[in-house]
């Protein structure tokens, strides 16, 4: 191999802060790790983690080696998909990571139909926040990024970008549910739970609210998109989401989705994107164009 197993070592223990659990990942032993830790440190003359009780944090040098090692390992990674291009075999996963309410929202059913076409191909989701989307791509963890985004703001360097727009959601037999559209006042005759300030949502909705002078009091707030779609079928109160989000609930006519009028409500973006300086194997290109298609029809009504 061109690059050594310590490699792989040392990244993880900075991915999991202590060498007992960069063993653990690695299933190797933590002395043995530790061993070659050292043996590492003496020769570059300085060490390269702060060791506490909480466990190992890197030091100045640490990031210098770390940032070195992660590319190496990319580089390696991009070698092996080129040698496998050469010997005509293909890579048959797919990783990709996207926001929680997108991981168990509209992706289950899109992966599901793209498999009918490609059964061998393997697609791995890893649900995360915006700054994890960022950082799965940046760190080579994911092939693809799925993740919201305020419009140009700093987010996963986009191959397609969805504009989308938050509206009210309510239960499908909501008295709320045949309105064609709402303001902003008429939501607050209603319990509301909205997303925290974790999420970009909840910025979108403080802001709409601010701007048009009425005073937000919600009922309930959470980082989990399922959690607030649960509380809206339940009737205990409505909600702000996109459209996409939403799309397997209205396709199983449990939510409604009404606009939301005004331009106090700014739209927002979904981005696609995928890893950066890394030549993409053809099953991540299919799968990248087959969302990309497929995203782009959620915002109007499916045939």
């Amino acid at each position: 191999m061109l690059h050594s197993s310590l490699l792989k070592q040392i990244d993880e223990i900075a991915r999991s802060g202590s060498i007992r659990s960069a063993a653990e990942v690695l299933n190797v032993s933590a002395s043995s790790i530790n061993r070659r830790l050292i043996q590492l440190e003496e020769e570059f003359g300085m060490p390269l983690f702060h060791r506490h009780r909480q466990g190992m944090a890197l030091t100045a040098a640490g990031e210098i080696v770390v940032a070195h090692i992660r590319e190496t390992l990319r580089d390696h990674e991009r070698m092996h998909h080129r040698l496998k291009e050469l010997r005509g075999t293909r890579e048959t996963q797919v990783r990709i990571s996207a926001m929680h309410g997108l991981a168990s929202g509209i992706l289950p059913r899109l992966i599901r139909k793209f498999r009918e076409d490609h059964p061998e191909i393997l697609i791995t989701v890893r649900a995360q926040t915006t700054t994890g989307v960022e950082a799965d791509l940046a760190m080579g963890v994911a092939d693809l990024g799925l993740s919201y985004a305020y419009p140009s703001g700093q987010s996963i360097p986009a191959t397609a970008i969805f504009p989308t727009r938050l509206g009210v959601v309510v239960a499908a037999n909501h008295r709320l549910a045949k309105r064609s559209d709402l303001r902003l006042m008429e939501v607050t005759a209603f319990p509301l739970a909205i997303a925290d300030e974790t999420m970009t949502i909840n910025h979108l909705i403080s802001d709409a609210f601010s701007a048009a002078g009425i005073d937000l009091h919600p009922t309930y707030k959470s980082n989990s998109v399922e959690l607030l779609k649960s509380m809206v079928r339940t009737g205990e109160a409505i909600t702000f989401l996109s459209r996409i989000d939403v799309d397997e609930d209205l396709r199983a006519n449990q939510l409604a989705y009404v606009p939301v009028l005004g331009r106090e409500l700014k739209n927002h973006e979904l981005r696609l994107g995928h890893r950066q300086n890394s030549a993409l194997a053809t099953p991540v290109t299919l799968f990248e164009e087959f969302l990309r298609a497929h995203i782009s029809l959620i915002e109007t009504p499916w045939v």
